[in-house]
């Protein structure tokens, strides 16, 4: 993994192409690998010698944050953008479909070790057993989100085909009327639909 993405620094650089971020994410959970740890440190040591100013980001469903190796690589990075849909279990196996054990309460413990130095990343939607704007999925999601304090939010909706047909999008207006509460409260949001 240095190799290539040494190599393609490499060439970026000697082309010309600017590089701005360096982002972990794609069909699967980057946290997952391993090697996970030692491939941040690679990457931030290759970032520093071929794109200093270059951020180093990692798009994580948060599910492997209850192992110390996993934090301390996540907090290496520029932006660890770690990702809570629902605020119950009930509700994120309806939204996220998770595979095991995973636990909304175990998932906001494990990010409180980060004192809100990352960047929560939720997606906003309707289909016919959940919806992102009803009382009892928008008022304990913004209790998770005063309890963790991250240094941003990112507010997104669904932006291609899904595997599930019936799910509708929100759009901008629509999610910045649910956040209001939390922009008046001085939350950064980024949304994006």
């Amino acid at each position: 993994m240095r190799r290539a993405l040494e190599d393609k620094l490499a060439s970026c650089m000697l082309e010309g192409t600017p590089i701005d971020s360096i982002t972990f994410s794609g069909d699967g959970e980057p946290t997952l690998n391993p090697d996970f740890p030692q491939i941040v440190d690679d990457t931030l040591q290759l970032r520093d010698i071929y794109y200093p100013a270059a951020k180093v980001s990692v798009l994580s469903n948060a599910t492997m944050t209850g192992r110390r190796e996993v934090v301390d690589a996540l907090r290496k990075v520029d932006n660890p953008i770690l990702k809570i849909d629902a605020p119950t279990d009930a509700l994120a196996a309806r939204i996220n479909r998770p595979c095991g054990g995973y636990s909304v309460d175990a998932a906001v413990r494990n990010l409180e070790v980060f004192e809100g130095d990352f960047i929560l990343q939720t997606m906003f939607l309707k289909s016919r057993d959940f919806d992102s704007s009803a009382p009892e999925v928008i008022n304990p999601w913004m209790e998770i989100v005063r309890r963790l304090k991250p240094r941003e939010i990112m507010a997104y909706t669904i932006d291609r085909p899904t595997p599930q047909e019936g799910l509708r999008k929100f759009t901008v207006e629509e999610m910045r009327a649910l956040l209001q509460p939390l922009i008046e409260e001085g939350f950064k949001i980024q949304i994006k639909a």
